[in-house]
């Protein structure tokens, strides 16, 4: 029985997690959705629907109006044996301490390493990317020089992966939030998939808005893996969520954003401590010395985010 694509591509990366969940919307609804980065330069993310008929060509391009990307490339599949092809496109992978496997991965897990099993879904931060790579590394480096997480803050957590990389090294309070609420369900699903439910608590918020960050604030360590204006937006309530001495991961930046997110920071009492580069893609450490208490909106935001 064949199977049809239908492929296109964008160049932002929320807008691309976006038109996924629009595509498992349509009827008849795909089979699976992915969502691939290529590279930070024009049309970087690719989305593509599995469909077990011929998608609406019509429905198709209402959604390529919608969300301004190339026009969908559709095209027929032979009949082939998915879980193969998942296992070869996306093989376990080893990243510092970490073994990243997906749920049909039957590989043993080795003794020395921090297993962390992922679903085939399509938000964003299954481990393939090197803006999550950077945080999975930096998070390693962290524990290599003892530094005990006690409160963690996922911003972004797309499949929650990193909050999971957290939760297994230091068995913290993990508080994951995401935009998306797809990305939520996806991120529950893998926190339950890894018996973490007791320590990672999965919120749908942009940014800290949600109630559950206050209540376990102040968070000694902060993760954000999203975008550079996001992350600049987010900078005064990093701070103001956030302990003395406490330490930020920040990802998804290219080498020319670096400097205008670390001015940022450095306004709110951050300094830089290490960076990461991971093909394209900068991770940076910074750590906050005194943190001065402000009161920033979360419903800005959501709203400058969302624009």
């Amino acid at each position: 029985m064949a199977t049809y694509s239908a492929q296109t591509s964008l160049s932002d990366r929320v807008r691309a997690e976006e038109l996924g969940a629009a595509l498992e919307r349509l009827k008849p609804a795909p089979d699976g959705v992915s969502i691939e980065a290529k590279s930070k330069r024009a049309n970087a993310y690719e989305v593509t629907g599995y469909f077990p008929t011929r998608p609406d060509e019509v429905a198709l391009e209402i959604l390529r109006s919608a969300f301004n990307c190339t026009p969908f490339q559709v095209s027929e599949i032979p009949d082939i044996d998915w879980v193969a092809y998942a296992r070869k496109r996306r093989p376990a992978l080893q990243i510092g301490r970490f073994f990243i496997y997906e749920s049909h991965d039957n590989c043993p897990v080795p003794s020395n390493l921090e297993p962390l099993q992922m679903k085939s879904v399509m938000a964003f931060g299954t481990g393939y990317h090197g803006t999550t790579q950077g945080c999975l590394l930096a998070l390693d480096q962290l524990a290599c020089r003892r530094f005990v997480a006690q409160r963690v803050a996922d911003v972004g957590c797309g499949t929650a992966l990193l909050a999971m990389a957290a939760a297994r090294i230091w068995n913290p309070s993990v508080v994951a939030g995401d935009i998306e609420r797809d990305a939520v369900l996806v991120a529950r699903r893998n926190v339950q998939a890894n018996n973490l439910e007791s320590h990672v608590t999965c919120v749908e918020s942009a940014g800290f808005e949600h109630m559950t960050f206050s209540k376990t604030a102040p968070f000694n360590l902060v993760i954000a893996n999203i975008l550079k204006r996001a992350l600049i937006l987010l900078a005064p309530q990093v701070a103001r969520y956030s302990s003395a001495n406490s330490y930020a991961i920040l990802s998804g930046l290219l080498e020319d954003q670096v400097d205008d997110v670390v001015v940022a920071y450095s306004a709110q009492g951050y300094q830089l401590v290490d960076s990461i580069t991971r093909e394209e893609w900068i991770t940076l450490t910074l750590q906050s010395t005194d943190q001065t208490v402000l009161d920033v909106p979360s419903t800005t935001i959501r709203n400058k985010i969302t624009v």
